[in-house]
């Protein structure tokens, strides 16, 4: 029996396709749709911003506030100090989940801002550089940290391995996975079978097996064992491609079912991409190199998210934007937990 042919055949996208929305946004680097349109994307001030279907804004700004807010400071520092809000996820009320980089701790925030710590410790030491967050239909939390040390830019070397994979459910926190090579977005597939993990300093994805008790097994790459370039965020569409953006030299890619890679969106040179490896592999990165880095589309492209009644909307969270640039897919995204939950309230 023939087997159905992949919504990405013939598939690539160039600047032109893509439309933007929001204005003035702060570090957008993650968003979350909701099925009405709503969108919201991290922001740097430290909170959330919502857009509207109209295009309206509204920063809904964290209660009681954090460190001194990470827009104010100079360009490297915003990317470490402050209040950093990262990966979102919402919870089952609709409130947000939110892994913050900036104070290093896991944070419960409701829709009107405000924020209480859900974990910021693990065995009595510091969690480490909490990047991202997503929770699963079991209301499981699952959380990565990419680097115990708090500055993470001297944390882009090769042989950088102290990333974890965290666990929390009823008010738990443990360990399912360490040795990570920056552990950087998550996401689980459509069964709930496979936990994927992108190592942004190992340059690929992990797949791992998870059990009933949450514990994982069956450690593997899924993909190439090293694309070339550093990986941030991923998510899968409803085919089973897993989507994913390559950051600071900017692009976006689809791993198949097959586990082959397709380069979707080019938004770096040959010479850059070159460039940066050579300075990745002798240990030299820095932030001078990486503020000099990005593409004009989205700068230092960090997530993707599926969104729109249809799910075929595609917008591309960054570190560097200040709006979401938005493209249509030929196949719809992999709703996430909440999708079902909102869609029934």
């Amino acid at each position: 029996m023939a087997s159905l042919p992949n919504p990405l055949d013939g598939f690539s996208i160039t600047p032109a396709d893509f439309d933007y929305v929001g204005d003035d946004l702060h570090r957008p680097e993650c968003v979350l749709a909701e099925p009405d349109g709503t969108l919201w994307s991290a922001d740097a001030r430290g909170g959330v911003m919502r857009i509207a279907v109209d295009g309206t804004q509204e920063l809904i700004a964290q209660t009681p506030a954090g460190p001194a807010d990470a827009a104010n400071r100079d360009a490297g520092a915003r990317l470490v100090d402050g209040t950093l809000p990262n990966g979102l996820a919402f919870d089952r009320d609709g409130n947000f989940l939110i892994s913050n980089f900036g104070t290093d701790r896991l944070e419960h925030m409701t829709r009107d801002g405000r924020t209480t710590p859900i974990a910021e410790t693990l065995d009595d030491l510091p969690i480490g550089k909490v990047n991202f967050v997503c929770r699963d239909s079991r209301d499981r939390v699952w959380v990565t940290v990419s680097t115990k040390a708090h500055d993470w830019r001297r944390q882009m070397t090769p042989d950088v391995e102290d990333g974890q994979l965290l666990l929390y459910t009823q008010g738990g926190l443990r360990v399912v996975a360490d040795g990570l090579r920056f552990a950087n977005e998550c996401k689980l597939d459509a069964a709930e079978e496979y936990i994927y993990v992108v190592q942004t300093c190992g340059r690929n994805i992990l797949r791992f097996r998870v059990h009933e008790d949450g514990t994982l097994s069956d450690r593997e790459i899924y993909g190439p064992a090293d694309h070339g370039r550093f990986i941030d965020g991923i998510a899968f569409d409803q085919f089973g491609n897993l989507w994913g953006t390559y950051i600071f030299t900017d692009g976006i890619f689809a791993i198949t079912p097959e586990r082959d890679v397709r380069i979707l969106f080019e938004d770096s040179t040959p010479e850059e991409i070159h460039s940066f490896d050579l300075r990745f592999r002798a240990g030299t990165v820095d932030m001078d190199l990486l503020l000099s880095m990005g593409g004009p589309v989205a700068t230092w492209c960090a997530s993707i998210t599926f969104g729109g009644r249809d799910l075929e909307d595609v917008y591309v969270g960054s570190l560097r934007q200040t709006r979401l640039p938005h493209f249509r897919s030929p196949v719809a995204g992999l709703p996430l937990v909440h999708w079902s939950e909102m869609t029934d309230r």
